[in-house]
């Protein structure tokens, strides 16, 4: 259970910078938004409407790459915890043999 904490920790950490990103493209997206209702003029509305849009576009890019980043975490965590697990049964099978050696060199010593 600890590892999974651990592992979503990084992955948190992996993701903050587009989340970070993410948040300041809404920010800028709600502060756009502001001035195009406060400003009616046509002009304005329309230089501001095509950088809303971008940054509209901008934000689902990043979201797609959080996603993205999400995903390959994941199987990056998968991958490590299966690994981890096949050391472990290697290390038990190792020290089981070594255990068993030390009793035969033993066994050898004392009927000698």
């Amino acid at each position: 259970m600890a590892k999974a904490e651990l592992g979503d920790k990084d992955l948190e950490q992996t993701l903050k910078p587009f989340y970070d990103r993410a948040a300041q493209a809404e920010e800028r997206l709600a502060k756009l938004e502001e001035l195009l209702i406060k400003k009616g003029n046509s002009e304005n509305e329309t230089k501001v409407s095509s950088v809303v849009e971008e940054f509209q576009s901008k934000l689902t890019i990043a979201n797609a790459d959080i996603a993205s980043e999400r995903e390959k975490a994941s199987k990056e965590i998968q991958k490590l915890t299966i690994e981890n697990q096949k050391l472990k049964y290697r290390i038990a099978h190792l020290i089981r043999a070594l255990k068993d050696a030390d009793l035969n060199l033993a066994a050898l010593k004392g009927s000698s």
